[in-house]
């Protein structure tokens, strides 16, 4: 998740305001025992701290590149809460350190990754995710080649133009084509504010 300029001591992003809520709706529909869930991408921290918040039975564990870690920290140290854990150095197209979590969750990182990254993120949920674990996705897709909307066409343009030819908007049938390889079964396909979806995913049984 890209993080915006830095408002006080801590970065903030005014998307992760507003699609915090929505987001939330989604996951305490399916995270509703005790269980640990890694973030990839946490980004600004805003997120995690929101989600640990409200989901207080889960314990949240943060990772990012390391440049975001200084401003993940800042949002932990003042929100107090204990269920949220320091992040983690993860590039997931490196080896993952050792975890052990039960669900993952991803926002708005695979239209900034290379697609060898996007399929690197699912190989990883389907090596790491337990059994019955769930894994969700929010972000824009397409849908049978075709942008959902004018607005998710331009942002598609600039992210090619300003961040580089290997970022876009992915389309949903191919993530769902490569998480299946990894083990995962598509459970929803939620539309959310703004031109985004929340596909969620589950492990299947060895």
């Amino acid at each position: 998740m890209a993080a915006e300029p830095k408002t006080g001591s801590k970065p903030y992003s005014d998307a992760c305001e507003r699609n915090q809520g929505p987001i939330l709706e989604v996951l305490q529909r399916f995270l509703i025992q005790q269980s640990a869930v890694l973030e990839i991408g946490s980004g600004t921290g805003q997120h995690a701290i929101h989600m640990a918040r409200h989901l207080p039975w889960l314990t949240w564990q943060t990772s990012d590149l390391f440049d975001r870690h200084a401003g993940i920290h800042c949002w932990i140290a003042e929100s107090g809460l204990h269920n949220v854990k320091p992040p983690l150095l993860l590039d997931v197209t490196q080896p993952w350190p050792a975890l052990d979590i039960d669900h993952m969750y991803t926002a708005n990182t695979f239209h900034i990754m290379p697609w060898s990254a996007v399929c690197a993120t699912l190989a990883g949920m389907g090596r790491l995710l337990s059994a019955g674990g769930y894994g969700f996705i929010y972000g824009p897709f397409n849908y049978q080649g075709r942008f959902t909307a004018a607005s998710n066409a331009e942002f598609d343009a600039w992210l090619k133009a300003e961040r580089g030819a290997h970022c876009g908007i992915r389309d949903a049938e191919a993530v769902i084509e490569q998480a299946s390889v990894a083990g995962l079964s598509l459970v929803e396909d939620n539309a959310m504010p703004a031109n985004n979806h929340m596909l969620v995913f589950k492990r299947l049984s060895p």
